[in-house]
């Protein structure tokens, strides 16, 4: 693919402070641009980084025509620039898309435009542990025109930032009652902006009551644990690990499969099933509930150390031999190139 690459003329890195970094604020010298009219992607170019222009009537603004992804960059000790499983990410963003009467990105046009713009920002991925560059792919339409139909006209975008160890300290969360992150049908299982502006306000009220996110419940009778804010959720129940299936709700987390096959790996015992409020309850009034941790991107592991459904709190207690920091180090190693990949996950720049 013949790419326009319009370097910047003067990096702005020695500008940022890497030890001091908030999440999703700071962004690369550059970004990729790729625009789609006439039925085809065109026009592939790396720009610096900085403001576009739309018309005011483009759909994106109006109907919500936008998906996006999730992943990061790694530096090993020489040097060496990997992602994690990106194939998976190009085959996500495009079942997003066609959810929503996208247009699909071609292969070479999401990887080859990503390979490029990481070669020339290199110098923004940081070695050591913790440290990665966040890659935001995201497809929007651009068309200028309101009436509620798909758009004609979409750009396919890429932006890089800087990121440290995501922390998130203590986390506990509400069993969800009333409010749903989406339904039978829907697009939940899509990684539609959508979704996610349509939790922010469920959760605000979680945090009014002291509580940092929410697990979900399925929308038909909110006795079922779905995903956990913007992140799939796995609960330890005696020595099994178990998790909800993915379905036409629930995000097909790339982290999510990771674990679910270090843990066979690891000879311990998963169950991918659905998960009902009562029975976690249960288990944790009997003592069995030994975790509840969450996966994504960002945060790679999560852990979680109480809950509240109804009039009811429960506490997790501190472990030793926990399994959120057994699948975070094995995790991470293998993305920082430290371990063994025998399922091919880590791809090379």
């Amino acid at each position: 693919m013949n790419i326009d690459i319009q370097q910047i003329a003067q990096t702005k890195i020695a500008s940022v402070d890497f030890n001091n970094l908030t999440f999703g604020r700071t962004f690369s010298d550059h970004m990729f641009v790729c625009d789609f009219s006439d039925g085809e992607w065109k026009n592939p170019t790396i720009k610096p980084y900085g403001p576009m222009l739309f018309e005011p009537s483009a759909r994106v603004f109006h109907y919500g025509q936008a998906v996006f992804e999730g992943m990061k960059a790694f530096k090993d000790d020489n040097d060496d620039v990997f992602l994690f499983r990106p194939e998976d990410n190009f085959d996500r963003i495009n079942a997003s898309a066609n959810r929503l009467a996208m247009p699909s990105v071609p292969k070479e046009v999401f990887l080859e435009g990503l390979n490029a713009l990481l070669k020339l920002d290199k110098e923004w991925i940081k070695k050591g542990l913790g440290n990665s560059l966040y890659i935001r792919p995201f497809i929007i339409a651009t068309e200028g025109a309101i009436a509620a139909s798909p758009a004609d006209e979409y750009k396919f975008i890429i932006i890089c930032s800087p990121a440290q160890s995501y922390y998130a300290g203590e986390v506990r969360v509400l069993f969800a009652e009333e409010y749903s992150r989406s339904a039978n049908g829907g697009v939940g299982f899509a990684k539609a902006a959508g979704n996610y502006a349509a939790q922010f306000y469920p959760t605000q009220l979680a945090n009014k009551e002291g509580f940092q996110q929410i697990i979900w419940t399925d929308a038909d009778t909110h006795e079922y644990l779905e995903e956990a804010g913007t992140m799939n959720i796995f609960f330890r129940v005696g020595d099994t690990l178990i998790t909800t299936p993915t379905n036409d709700r629930i995000l097909d987390g790339i982290t999510r499969k990771s674990i679910i096959q270090l843990a066979e790996d690891n000879n311990i015992k998963v169950e991918v099933r659905r998960v009902s409020v009562a029975e976690i309850k249960e288990a944790a009034r009997l003592g069995e509930l030994k975790e509840i941790f969450g996966s994504g991107t960002a945060a790679v592991i999560n852990p979680i150390k109480g809950f509240k459904h109804q009039e009811d709190v429960f506490e997790l207690p501190t472990i030793n031999d926990s399994y959120a920091t057994l699948f975070k180090e094995k995790l991470v190693n293998i993305q920082y190139n430290k371990a063994e990949d025998k399922h091919n996950w880590r791809v090379k720049i």
